[in-house]
């Protein structure tokens, strides 16, 4: 296994690090002998346990997993400082003690599909995505990691918006398609209802709800906004904040004017059939944000 590069600055981070090292002679040649051992090793113990270490492809693509997955441990690790992670490199656990952090690392933000991965928990997709060469001229492993980890937040963030402010604790996997829907659900409901837990009755609770005319402005709904993330844990909140599109106050402010109009259709004792023709004027085939896809008799 060679661990250098032709160029030492957009490589797998491994690689990185060594490079430079060898640069400031600030690593032996037998320094480096055991790094690389250590490394062929590990190579061999995961061909071994997902491949075939018998098959010289197979193990050059254990050989280009172990350098991906060491090299995110080794940036998280050393905070993409090269020094640090050389100390880290050259410690009695050597690329040990990354690769189980890299490897952690992805195992927790592996999507859990059913589906079931080659590598256990970590999902085969992503394994790939991070997996490189040691000669590799670029890598982008660390930058597939950190996209999947905003997934995983989402996902997450999705997750802990529907245990903690729905009634129901069983969800369709398919009712929302995006965590921007699952929020102007909750934000929604909760501001006509003084805080509720989200419930399949909003379109029969509207006809005894008050609409105060406060409510109609973007600050209301900022401030409601706001008020949920804050019940929520710091790195879900700023994951649905970062998720949130320009136009989500303007949604849940031009749903609330679409709420009048149907409330005033409803209390007039307007058939099923005309409401179900204004939402669908209105585009609520396809809900606009805030407006729940049921209706509980």
């Amino acid at each position: 296994m060679q661990l250098m590069l032709r160029d030492g600055s957009f490589g797998p981070f491994l690689s990185q690090v060594i490079s430079k090292a060898q640069a400031d002679d600030k690593l032996s040649a037998t320094e480096l002998k055991i790094i690389k051992t250590k490394a062929v090793l590990m190579s061999l113990k995961f061909a071994d346990k997902f491949y075939n270490k018998y098959k010289m492809h197979l193990l050059e693509q254990a050989a280009c997993d172990i350098i991906g997955v060491v090299s995110i441990g080794l940036l998280e690790l050393s905070n993409n400082d090269t020094d640090r992670a050389l100390t880290l490199l050259l410690a009695p656990e050597g690329v040990v003690k990354p690769f189980q952090k890299g490897w952690n690392m992805l195992a927790t933000v592996s999507n859990k599909t059913g589906k079931t991965s080659l590598y256990g928990d970590v999902a085969e997709q992503l394994l790939q995505s991070i997996s490189t060469p040691p000669d590799a001229e670029e890598w982008d492993g660390y930058q597939q990691y950190q996209q999947a980890l905003i997934d995983h937040h989402r996902s997450q963030s999705m997750q802990i918006l529907q245990q903690q402010f729905y009634a129901r604790t069983h969800f369709d996997e398919f009712e929302h398609f995006s965590l921007e829907e699952v929020l102007a659900e909750v934000v929604f409901y909760r501001a006509l209802t003084g805080g509720d837990k989200v419930r399949q009755d909003l379109k029969k609770r509207i006809r005894s709800i008050t609409l105060q005319p406060h409510w109609f402005s973007d600050t209301f709904f900022q401030l409601q906004t706001e008020a949920t993330l804050g019940e929520l844990p710091s790195a879900n909140a700023d994951a649905i904040r970062n998720d949130l599109g320009q136009h989500f106050i303007p949604a849940l402010l031009r749903t609330l004017k679409f709420a009048k109009e149907y409330q005033l259709l409803a209390t007039q004792d307007a058939s099923p059939e005309k409401l179900d023709a204004f939402e669908g004027k209105q585009g609520l085939t396809n809900p606009l944000l805030g407006w729940p896809q049921y209706l509980e008799l």
